[in-house]
């Protein structure tokens, strides 16, 4: 059931939604301080691109990871963590019109949280 839950979603939205997170990628690459941003925006490029079976817990060692990382989580999400969360809220609104669309639209308000604060945060196997 996961693999025809991720199949459809790469077709319908999760691609662009990657793309999204790709983009974000690369312009925070752009410069050495933002680098962590840009590796936080890759791991969970591909975490849109297949969500299914995958899901985002914290860290070890405190909820957010520590200061550093709620220092970054506020610069990200000034820089690119709101843009990314409103494209999950209207895609998953999009996807919610349609009966066979909701659990997709589901996952798509899943991945807002983490889109809004990615530090001290790790995808691991839903298993």
């Amino acid at each position: 059931m996961r693999l025809i839950l991720n199949l459809i979603w790469l077709v319908f939205g999760g691609f662009f939604m990657f793309l999204g997170y790709l983009l974000a990628g690369v312009v925070m690459c752009v410069f050495v301080v933002t680098i962590p941003f840009g590796i936080a925006a890759f791991r969970i490029g591909f975490f849109a691109l297949w969500p299914f079976g995958r899901t985002v817990v914290s860290r070890p060692g405190g909820a957010t990871g520590g200061a550093a990382s709620t220092i970054g989580n506020v610069m990200w999400f000034l820089l690119a963590g709101i843009w990314l969360a409103i494209g999950h809220l209207i895609s998953g609104v999009l996807m919610c019109v349609t009966v066979i669309g909701i659990p997709l639209g589901l996952a798509n308000f899943k991945l807002i949280p983490v889109s809004l604060a990615p530090l001290g945060k790790e995808i691991v196997s839903a298993h």
